[in-house]
């Protein structure tokens, strides 16, 4: 799975390649943040099955996820993670896959391939949404 931290002042994008990320000013940190503010190790990014979690390490100046002080937590994407006040936007699953190229339209793939418009048509494109069901209601009587 792919993450990324993006920093809210515009700075270079932080990718969350090991499965733990140790965040801090320490010198054997993975990711190593120079402000004072943050702790020598502040707190680590764990990847698990399609989940960030976070844990902060006992920082004096703590970890917050969308400006609530947490403890450990799970991020999800989009959401804001603020180490001290170092303030990053998580990007991870669906939100970093690349665009799908778009399928061609019905007058563009008419050059007379059969085998390539029935190739065409089978091409899925990934839905965006989650996969979320409405509980079915029960008719009244």
């Amino acid at each position: 799975m792919q993450a990324r931290l993006v920093p809210a002042d515009g700075g270079p994008s932080i990718d969350l390649v090991k499965d733990l990320t140790l965040l801090g000013r320490d010198e054997d940190c993975d990711v190593k943040l120079e402000q004072k503010s943050i702790s020598k190790l502040h707190c680590v990014i764990a990847k698990t099955d399609g989940l960030l979690l976070i844990r902060d390490l006992g920082s004096t100046n703590g970890t917050r996820v969308n400006g609530q002080r947490v403890r450990r937590a799970a991020l999800l994407p989009n959401d804001t993670l603020a180490v001290a006040n170092v303030k990053f936007r998580v990007l991870f699953g669906i939100e970093l896959e690349p665009e799908p190229e778009p399928l061609p339209l019905p007058d563009e793939a008419n050059d007379g391939n059969e085998d390539q418009k029935d190739a065409d048509a089978a091409a899925v494109r990934r839905n965006a949404l989650p996969d979320v069901y409405p509980d079915p209601k029960t008719p009244r009587r």
